[in-house]
């Protein structure tokens, strides 16, 4: 399609002409924290839910044996931290079920995924009396919408045991899949999203790090080439896997930040990059994001930024039109 890439995304440039590729978006303000509120909860500051959230209140799941909505970040919350995920005003039920995946062991994805004490059958038996328990101490209370998530969740974490075990085992992946995906972090989450979105699970989000792993205000050329390097196999790897297996149609893939980087150096600071003119600041007034699959028309240009790459000047798409986007696309 002609659409250029950065040689720094060797595997997402084979993959591009499946791509949208949005140039304008922007922002409210150049700051993380009502930055990334913005991005996924389409508010700076007030409790509102979450893209995921609001997208399995009017969807559904197709797997009630998993959650319906799985945010993965590796080391950590991020900055925001389980605010991103939010269910705002909508039930507790559907909010995001965080998942650290710097850990490889199933056990430890999962915290007390299986229960060695005592039987499926004696746990059903025990979690129907404390059911009728807890329904009526719900009645007492005028059904209160946390109490009410709370015993939802319980019955969710009881049907995860028989199948979240296999959904997070990317050992059951023959190998010249894995080959694709590639070694590291982000290719094992990358890949474990296809697998929870093979089973039903409705939105899965997966960020690159805690923190801001991008945020480069120094060094940004060694560094983003090293964040590109350990995402770059495992993002060209889902979207021609998905294709592959018929799922890139009906699967709307998303990739950005909650912001962009200015076209100017950063001038130096006290600090960490002292004396140095080698990084970028944030930019909120122009940068780009990334659809592909799930009825976006593949291999699409929309919008610009102005001569500089700062600002966006041709059909400019505040976060707000991108979430209407997703809405109408789903």
């Amino acid at each position: 399609c002609g659409t250029p890439v950065s040689e720094i995304f060797p595997h997402v440039a084979h993959c591009v002409d499946d791509m949208a590729v949005i140039r304008s978006m922007h922002a409210d303000v150049p700051n993380h924290e009502p930055s990334l509120l913005l991005m996924n909860c389409g508010e700076a500051r007030l409790i509102r839910p979450s893209v995921g959230s609001w997208l399995t209140y009017g969807l559904g799941t197709e797997n009630q044996n998993l959650p319906a909505f799985v945010a993965m970040c590796p080391g950590g919350y991020p900055i925001q931290e389980s605010q991103t995920w939010q269910s705002g005003f909508l039930p507790g039920i559907y909010q995001g079920t965080y998942v650290d995946t710097k850990h490889t062991n199933v056990d430890k994805l999962i915290e007390n995924i299986r229960n060695n004490r005592v039987t499926t059958a004696q746990q059903r038996r025990q979690l129907d009396l404390l059911n009728q328990l807890n329904q009526k101490h719900l009645q007492a209370r005028q059904q209160d919408a946390q109490l009410e998530a709370r015993i939802q969740s319980f019955e969710l974490a009881y049907r995860m045991q028989s199948e979240a075990t296999d959904a997070f085992d990317i050992s059951r992946e023959p190998q010249h899949i894995l080959d694709m995906y590639g070694p590291g972090t982000q290719a094992r989450q990358i890949l474990i999203a296809r697998r929870l979105v093979e089973r039903g699970v409705r939105y899965v989000q997966v960020w690159h790090g805690a923190g801001q792993p991008w945020d480069n205000h120094d060094d940004i050329e060694i560094r983003h080439r090293k964040l590109a390097k350990e995402c770059d196999q495992a993002i060209g790897a889902l979207l021609t896997d998905l294709k592959q297996r018929g799922l890139l149609d009906e699967t709307l893939v998303i990739w950005g930040g909650e912001f962009g980087r200015t076209p100017t150096v950063e001038l130096p600071k006290k600090g960490a990059n002292a004396g140095k003119i080698n990084g970028r600041d944030h930019n909120h007034h122009g940068f780009t994001m990334w659809l592909a699959g799930g009825g976006v028309r593949g291999g699409n240009i929309y919008g610009a930024t102005d001569e500089f790459g700062f600002k966006a000047v041709e059909k400019p798409m505040h976060v707000h039109d991108l979430h209407a986007t997703i809405l109408h696309l789903t």
